[in-house]
């Protein structure tokens, strides 16, 4: 969001989830996380590599990584650097990829049912 993390993905996402865990609800503050994996493609940091901070949740796989300076999500190595996982939100150029799969649909938020009924606004409603 402040633009002193810049980043590029050299390949492709093999898959893309919205992920319902307590976990991904808590570090995007939304009813679910958006992310892209790619265990064959290379992450090259171009500006602010040293603005990254990663959090893992003790005792489990959960990682976040984000913009120490806005908060913005950024993508993070996982799996001793053999996974790559990028938050679909912090892309900058449009993604062709369709969604593979909804995971941890049972800690699905309450809220996030039927959506696509609410009326929908192109900015903010006056």
């Amino acid at each position: 969001m402040c633009g002193k993390v810049k980043y590029e993905v050299v390949g492709s996402f093999e898959s893309f989830f919205l992920c319902h865990c307590k976990f991904c609800q808590k570090d995007t503050g939304s009813a679910y996380a958006a992310n892209l994996f790619s265990s064959k493609s290379k992450l090259n940091w171009l500006s602010g590599k040293n603005f990254v901070k990663t959090f893992n949740v003790s005792k489990t796989r959960h990682v976040k990584s984000f913009c120490s300076i806005c908060g913005s999500a950024v993508p993070s190595m996982q799996n001793d650097g053999r996974l790559i996982v990028v938050p679909a939100g912090s892309l900058d150029v449009p993604l062709e990829k369709r969604p593979n799969a909804h995971l941890f649909s049972a800690s699905r938020a309450s809220w996030d049912k039927d959506l696509e009924s609410l009326p929908s606004f192109d900015g903010l409603p006056h």
